[in-house]
């Protein structure tokens, strides 16, 4: 017998945690495919990481891991079927189709497109789902966040989020939900929640909900992939408005940090470490979503973008632009916090005071009390205003209120510096909101 090291075990275990972070919801997805069960499927997959770590030891790495670990699930879970249904010649028989049946599925394309986490995207956006639960459902199952990141994101209790995680899978589970793409007849009709879920799985990849890393970009890496399918699939001017969005704000990622892992706000980036075909993708894709003339509030975002990207220099950007965006943006998806960057946008076309007086009547009606960028823009203006006090107790607030450790490191930096009265002004104005549109990147 063959003594493993501790040194290959080690070195194993680091092995399968890549694979899972790089594979493990591909092989969910397809393991619900297979499967037909969501439960099932996810006590699958960790007995198939768990066996990995095992025989991964011994035998070594397997050339084609994700489809090692797909059989193993399989396998796996046909096995604890057929442990629980026992005498049941039902339940038997279904667990023999699974065994059997399901191998004829892997070569089969039911799309053009074949993607099992598109996909189960889809099937987790049913119109039979409420869309609070297609959300939830979706971030939990296709993209893996935990329960406490999605309710963060949603500002909303953990335990409500994970009961509706529960009465989802559920109600898949009892009306019996075909796990397949949707016809092309029905496609259209669950195009807004699925661009609203792969938009929100950009958004806590773009800008990590909390945590020691600014962004995450295996999940913005998976929205813009995601983004691609559905546009490949249903070339939808929201759909290709969505896509430039992503692309345009990505482009910019490598220069939203330091190399200490501090965030770097939009006047202080290197624009030489912008993306540029990623920006000129995204522009053409804004170009192609504005002619259809039906235009959303992603394609409105996008363009946003496109003005911000486009910019040789900082002093360069075009305000007026912007504002007029914000505008059409207001008309089509009204909400604080699109009217929060709509008052940036005038503060930097118009000066402080004008930007104040759109933003502190929000402020005092209550709109986007909890929300820290709302604070950190207040405390900017009045910064800039020479209002020290003021700006010192909107910083304030806005640090209890933020729970990503670089976001946290900027305004705890801003805050100390108020004291030196010399900072130069840039609205930190940044966060992705979670009601379907996003706090605009204006000056970060």
């Amino acid at each position: 017998m063959r003594v493993r090291s501790a040194t290959t075990a080690e070195h194993i275990r680091h092995v399968v945690d890549d694979v899972y972070r790089a594979e493990s919801r591909r092989v969910f997805a397809t393991l619900i495919r297979l499967l037909g069960d969501v439960d099932l499927a996810e006590d699958a997959l960790h007995d198939a990481f768990a066996a990995a770590v095992e025989q991964w030891t011994r035998d070594g790495v397997p050339a084609h891991p994700r489809a090692w670990l797909v059989s193993a699930g399989r396998f796996t879970a046909i096995d604890a079927l057929r442990r629980r249904v026992r005498g049941d010649a039902v339940l038997a028989a279904r667990a023999t189709h699974r065994e059997h049946g399901t191998a004829l599925l892997d070569g089969t394309a039911d799309v053009a497109i074949e993607d099992d986490r598109l996909r189960l995207l889809c099937t987790c956006c049913h119109p039979a789902l409420a869309p609070e639960a297609q959300v939830a459902m979706t971030l939990r199952a296709v993209c893996g966040l935990p329960t406490e990141a999605i309710a963060r994101a949603f500002r909303t209790p953990a335990p409500t989020v994970a009961q509706r995680i529960v009465r989802a899978k559920r109600k898949l589970r009892a009306a019996r939900l075909p796990y397949a793409m949707p016809s092309a007849q029905e496609l259209p009709d669950r195009l807004d929640a699925i661009l609203r879920v792969v938009y929100l799985v950009f958004n806590e990849g773009y800008a990590a909900s909390s945590g020691a890393s600014l962004t995450r970009p295996d999940l913005s890496a998976e929205a813009i992939r995601l983004g691609r399918l559905v546009v490949a699939l249903l070339p939808e001017p929201e759909a290709v408005g969505l896509l430039a969005l992503m692309l345009l704000h990505d482009a910019r990622r490598a220069a939203r940090t330091s190399q200490t892992g501090d965030l770097v706000l939009l006047d202080d980036q290197d624009r030489s470490l912008w993306n540029r075909e990623q920006i000129a993708e995204g522009v053409a894709l804004v170009a192609r979503a504005l002619s259809s003339r039906r235009v959303g509030p992603y394609t409105l975002q996008a363009a946003i973008a496109a003005v911000h990207a486009q910019a040789p220099s900082p002093t360069a950007t075009d305000w007026a632009q912007i504002v007029g965006l914000y505008d059409r943006l207001a008309q089509v998806v009204p909400s604080p916090v699109v009217a929060l960057n709509r008052a940036v946008a005038v503060a930097m076309r118009d000066g402080p005071h004008a930007g104040l007086a759109l933003l502190d009547p929000m402020l005092a009606r209550g709109d986007l009390a909890d929300y820290p960028w709302a604070h950190a823009a207040r405390a900017d203006l009045c910064q800039r205003l020479g209002q020290t006090a003021e700006a010192h107790t909107s910083y304030t607030r806005a640090l209890a209120l933020t729970q990503q450790e670089p976001e946290r490191r900027l305004l705890a930096r801003r805050l100390a510096a108020l004291s030196t009265c010399n900072l130069t002004w840039v609205c930190p104005v940044r966060r992705p909101d979670v009601d379907g549109e996003r706090c605009h990147t204006t000056r970060e």
